[in-house]
């Protein structure tokens, strides 16, 4: 059925077919019996898909990714359409408009897109407080909720802790893991966060609080880094998480590089879709490798397929994300994804998805 109404949603321009989207899938999952039905078609689970990562139980390991679903809106119908976890956001303390109008561009030849969104959402207090109506009404669903935390957009470098503080301590009661999103190109100066001066006193207030508030049982805390780092800057990234315990990485954010579209491009912003995916496996290795897999990855960029998704896990990857391949794909893809991971471990005689992360060999 996607493939027939494709057409009419990317006839539409992509942030209007965003919100198209968007206000039909939350007209369905207000209504039981059809989230039942969309879960019946869009659904597949085995317990051979299943795993525990941070701690927290995962019933498939294919992820939504922030930036997705930037307000919270939509997590029982996430729920509905197969996904093993979503992550919303990217929050901020205060609501944000965003970078003006078009900031969202389809780059179909290429399966890829490229947003400058610049954080728009609705602000912690009012997101929190639709996800604690979920909680109430007793809607929540049954996998794990990550929280995207940023820095907005008028906060000084300077003092950046104080948002991401700010944003942990309003999320706590709702969110399973926490991210810290320091890499979106799309907020002035934020990747400068990834400094390792910097990024060194972020992660030691962020992780104090965290401590603070949630001892004995501390909240999982990742970063989200930028495919556009330099190994050794990569380097310093991971030294500080293991100073600091970050308990894992999402490997990667969008990129700035332009070099594997088919055509010159001149619109600003990040990147996605598979021209990414090999620099993101390359990062899964990268620190799979560096961390004598130690520290647990979040692989996401490029995934459209199964094969994509074995291609990250087998990399090092525990979990994986879509977001690209969600908007071309459509609403059964991570059905297929599931369905063909399945067939992947019996054909590599793997008896669970845990036993595929970092098996690749070479």
């Amino acid at each position: 059925m996607w493939k027939l109404i494709r057409p009419a949603f990317f006839a539409l321009p992509p942030e209007t077919a965003h919100h198209l989207a968007f206000s039909c899938l939350e007209t369905a999952q207000s209504c039981g019996w059809v989230r039942n039905a969309i879960r019946d078609a869009c659904a597949y689970e085995d317990d051979v898909l299943a795993s525990r990562v941070f701690n927290l139980d995962f019933p498939n390991p294919v992820g939504l990714a922030a930036g997705f679903d930037k307000d919270a809106r939509l997590l029982p119908m996430w729920r509905a359409l197969g996904f093993g976890f979503a992550e919303v956001g990217t929050f901020t303390p205060m609501a944000q408009e965003g970078n003006p109008q078009p900031r969202l561009f389809r780059l179909p030849a290429d399966g890829a897109l490229i947003n400058r969104m610049g954080f728009n959402n609705d602000g912690a207090e009012v997101i929190h407080e639709r996800m604690l109506e979920l909680l109430r009404k007793g809607k929540w669903p049954a996998f794990p909720v990550g929280v995207n935390l940023g820095k907005a957009k008028a906060t000084p470098l300077e003092n950046a802790g104080q948002d991401y503080t700010a944003l942990l301590d309003t999320f706590l009661d709702v969110g399973d893991y926490f991210v810290m999103n320091i890499s979106s190109p799309n907020t002035p100066g934020l990747r400068e966060l990834q400094d390792k001066s910097r990024l060194d006193g972020l992660f030691a207030a962020v992780q104090a609080r965290n401590q603070l508030r949630c001892r004995p049982h501390i909240r999982p805390l990742l970063v989200k880094v930028a495919p556009d780092l330099e190994w050794t800057q990569l380097d310093d990234v991971l030294e500080l998480c293991a100073k600091h315990k970050i308990a894992g990485i999402i490997a990667t954010n969008t990129t700035l590089s332009r070099e594997a579209l088919s055509a010159q491009i001149e619109e600003q912003g990040g990147l996605s879709g598979r021209p990414l995916r090999k620099r993101s496996t390359e990062f899964i290795r990268h620190i799979r490798k560096a961390t004598d897999g130690k520290l647990p990855i979040i692989g996401v960029g490029g995934i459209f397929t199964a094969e994509d998704a074995y291609e990250k896990i087998r990399a090092g990857a525990s979990l994986v994300q879509v977001y690209t391949g969600f908007i071309y794909e459509g609403p059964t893809m991570v059905r297929r994804i599931n369905e063909g991971l399945m067939r992947l471990l019996r054909r590599d005689g793997i008896k669970n998805v845990s036993g595929a992360v970092g098996a690749e060999k070479g």
